[in-house]
């Protein structure tokens, strides 16, 4: 399709009580940047349920124009009626060009959404800009298992679409928004909606795992040895209440659930601390952590290419180390 505007979308994914999630919230930082070279605005797309909390967010972090589905049938997330909600916006306002969250429904619903628009879809970007010689967006992700970055262009087809990482970008500092609200009535007869939620269950019991969100992360690898092996690790972020991450090495062996995957395949994190506990530091974990404020890493190998990306590096074995810390720690805050 042809595009009507300059505008630059960010969709705004929402929680069940009709938050926003933080990486729609991220993505408007690179959006206000984008939409400007582009000639354009500034636009954040909220569909939910009792969304106003969101709204008010995308609002306050630089949104200049808020387009609004609020409906029942958007309380929980649906393919079907996500999908028919953000193609009739599409085909109504033209945006030239797209940023959806890598979540899991962030990737669920691009891809649709770009087939039913005829129009390409850049996935898991980790960087983006305008391209200065053609004006398209200049969509960056890993390629061939995270051992180069592929920039790709969508030249022919409106609107260019891609999903970036959590975690990847900043929010903003909240300020006083001025954006311009517009609430669209999108209705999606329940025929249309072939899935259901029929309950919701939390995986993980009690233990909420939120690796995007967090400032301070401890991450073990390989070299915690087992499962045992993380009980130092969550002696420290409970000392300095963080999150507790992992690198692919310690989930596949089965040592800790995906929900604390760093990397590549994990989750895209960006917290104020990241310490890295025998972990070697292999570019697919890089990936999900380099835009860490401050990295500090612990590995009994002095060669480790962690220690290439660390602003601070512990050589020993952190068996040794981190209990040192944690007393190290209490003794400062006692």
């Amino acid at each position: 399709m042809e595009a009507k505007t300059k505008d630059l979308w960010v969709f705004v994914e929402t929680n069940e009580d009709g938050s926003a999630k933080n990486v729609g919230l991220e993505l408007l930082t690179p959006g206000k940047e984008m939409a400007a070279k582009q000639g354009g605005a500034l636009a954040a797309v909220v569909i939910g349920r009792g969304v106003d909390a969101a709204v008010d967010a995308a609002n306050a972090h630089g949104a200049e124009k808020i387009i609004v589905v609020d409906g029942p049938e958007y309380q929980h997330y649906t393919t079907d009626a996500y999908a028919i909600a953000l193609c009739a916006l599409v085909e109504k306002y033209g945006p030239t060009s797209m940023l959806i969250g890598a979540t899991n429904n962030g990737r669920d619903l691009g891809p649709r959404v770009s087939c039913r628009l005829h129009t390409g879809l850049t996935a898991d970007c980790t960087a983006l800009d305008i391209d200065a010689e053609s004006g398209n967006v200049a969509w960056t992700r890993p390629a061939f298992g995270g051992n180069l970055m592929a920039t790709i262009l969508c030249p022919d087809h409106r609107p260019q679409i891609g999903t970036v990482r959590p975690g990847v970008f900043k929010k903003s500092a909240p300020g006083e928004g001025t954006a311009e609200i517009i609430r669209e009535d999108i209705r999606v007869p329940a025929e249309q909606i072939r899935t259901q939620v029929l309950e919701l269950i939390e995986e993980l019991g009690s233990e909420k795992v939120d690796l995007e969100g967090a400032e301070i992360i401890v991450s073990g690898g390989r070299g915690v040895g087992g499962p045992e092996g993380f009980a130092p690790i969550r002696e420290l972020a409970e000392v300095l209440g963080a999150t507790v991450g992992a690198s692919r090495a310690a989930v596949d062996s089965g040592w800790i659930p995906h929900a604390h995957q760093v990397g590549q395949t994990g989750k895209t994190v960006g917290p104020k601390l990241y310490i890295a506990c025998g972990i070697s530091g292999a570019i697919q974990h890089l990936a999900g952590m380099s835009g860490s404020d401050v990295v500090v890493a612990i590995n009994k190998d002095p060669d480790a290419p962690i220690f290439d990306v660390a602003d601070y590096g512990l050589v020993g074995n952190l068996f040794e180390v981190i209990p040192v810390l944690v007393q190290e720690i209490k003794k400062a805050r006692a």
